[in-house]
């Protein structure tokens, strides 16, 4: 029996961690205490050395002093300020005046305005909160289909999980070893594509289905010419300078995340006070949701760091690799076996668990198959946006439910995803059947990315460098120092034929 469990620890241990997740126990305290209790188990069967828990503290010191998970609480503090602001409310009322008279025009200016939150704020809950509260009411209030604006809304304010300054790329960036600038960048494309589907999807239910997305009467159309104008010249342009600021910064390389992070809070903290609604309360409050959000991304990164010590230390790394790369099919089924797990438990847990548990055990195996890191982190960030959605435990929305009207039904938000969901699920197709779709870094820096992929990567030879045949003038070389090598040489020939 000591034999089996000793030969068995790695897949006990996982599926204990599993047992414990679907019981409902916080995660953070569910993944420390299973990896110290089967970590006592192998050292009392003799599989581990006690001196392996001495590596804990060394490693918890590790993540407090990891700059790059710095960015997710000015990120989060930016969203926050933004969100109390008004900035929100202020977009969907510009916007959905500038497409009031179109057919879904509602619903084009909430996924807009998620587009643009998700860029300047990088937080689903703000967006989903904000949206739900503005913006629903006046839907239903036109004629909107319940279920149709329900969807929008959580699919609009998800997008904000995938559109950077997202907080899940810069945990999977920091899981997968790669940088948040490229991650950033490699995600850009898909996020403006995944928003045109959802528009699409849209216009493609205002021609199907007329009644549910009607315009706005003219009553409601209150601005029009230059006022319209003015307002979305005054409305859209102080966020599109935020997002330049942020991002723009981090793209140019000027500023790294966390210094974009920084500067992006305190621009949402002077946007604020041009509006004049930056008090101490909404400070205070900003704050303390910062903080908890921050402690809970530390105390999750804390326990999954024992449990992976110690899953390690009974060779769980190579079991899950061996497991993996068994897959028939290769690059192709490693990835199909990948999306259909992340989708399958997206149901029971967040993104900050996803990233935390599962990313680090495939990472090993996606790289052992060839398989670009960056395009990885991109591929799985929008398979867990789905995460947010998934009936019946999507916690997008779960945020909705709280601030929908009573007449709204629950089934309604849930059916109201699904279609949402299909549309996700088609994007992640879409990112493995056009994997140029993920672009990050220059044409220099692809190209060699790419021929390492192929082990087509040219080797360079030291001695060869070194050594330079008889004769040879670097053509780098300065005039002045090509006529200090050739009066070099002809004085070498003149010692030469002295001797002889």
């Amino acid at each position: 029996m000591m034999e089996w469990v000793i030969a068995n620890m790695a897949p006990l241990m996982f599926g204990a961690m599993v047992i414990f997740l679907l019981f409902g126990y916080p995660v953070a305290f569910a993944l420390a205490a299973n990896g110290i209790v089967f970590g006592l188990i192998g050292i009392e069967l003799g599989l581990l050395q006690p001196a392996l828990f001495q590596a804990l503290p060394e490693r918890i010191f590790g993540i407090m002093a990891n700059d790059t998970l710095l960015a997710i609480p000015f990120f989060t503090f930016m969203g926050l300020i933004l969100e109390r602001s008004g900035m929100a409310e202020d977009l969907l009322d510009t916007i959905g005046q500038l497409f009031g008279p179109m057919r879904g025009g509602l619903a084009y200016a909430v996924i807009f305005v998620g587009a643009l939150l998700a860029a300047t704020t990088g937080v689903v809950a703000a967006s989903v909160i904000s949206m739900g509260l503005i913006s629903l009411p006046i839907m239903i209030r036109y004629g909107y289909d319940k279920r149709l604006a329900c969807g929008v809304i959580a699919a609009s304010g998800t997008l904000a999980q995938i559109i950077p300054p997202s907080l899940v790329l810069i945990i999977m960036a920091d899981q997968l070893g790669r940088s948040v600038g490229d991650m950033y960048e490699g995600a850009m494309v898909p996020g403006l594509v995944l928003t045109g589907l959802y528009v699409g999807y849209v216009a493609l239910m205002s021609i199907l289905k007329p009644a549910s997305c009607p315009a706005l009467p003219p009553e409601a159309r209150t601005l029009q010419g230059i006022k319209l104008f003015v307002r979305v010249l005054t409305t859209m342009v102080p966020p599109l300078m935020l997002i330049f600021l942020v991002l723009g910064t981090i793209f140019l390389g000027i500023a790294t995340p966390t210094e974009g992070g920084a500067m992006g809070a305190a621009g949402a903290l002077i946007m604020a006070l041009v509006r004049k609604r930056l008090d101490w309360k909404l400070l205070k409050q900003a704050m303390a949701t910062t903080g908890k959000l921050s402690s809970f991304v530390v105390f999750i990164l804390v326990g999954a760091t024992v449990f992976g010590l110690v899953f390690r230390a009974v060779n769980g790394d190579l079991w899950v690799e061996h497991l993996l790369l068994s897959l028939p099919g290769g690059q192709v089924g490693f990835l199909i076996v990948v999306n259909i797990m992340v989708f399958l438990l997206a149901f029971f847990l967040d993104f900050f668990e996803l990233s935390f548990i599962i990313v680090p055990l495939l990472a090993p195996v996606a790289d052992k198959l060839g398989i670009d890191l960056v395009w990885f982190g991109v591929l799985l960030a929008v398979n867990m946006q789905t995460s947010f959605m998934h009936p019946p435990f999507g916690f997008a929305l779960f945020y909705l439910r709280s601030v929908a009207p009573a007449s709204v039904k629950t089934t309604e938000i849930y059916w109201g995803a699904v279609p949402f969901v299909c549309i996700q699920i088609i994007m992640v197709a879409i990112i493995i059947i056009f994997p140029d779709i993920v672009s990050y870094g220059d044409e220099a820096q692809r190209e060699q990315a790419r021929l390492e992929k192929e082990g087509k990567a040219p080797t360079v030879d030291l001695d060869s460098l070194m050594k330079q045949p008889d004769g040879e003038e670097e053509a780098a070389e300065k005039e002045g120092d090509k006529d200090d090598d050739k009066s070099a040489a002809d004085l070498l020939k003149n010692l030469q034929s002295e001797n002889k």
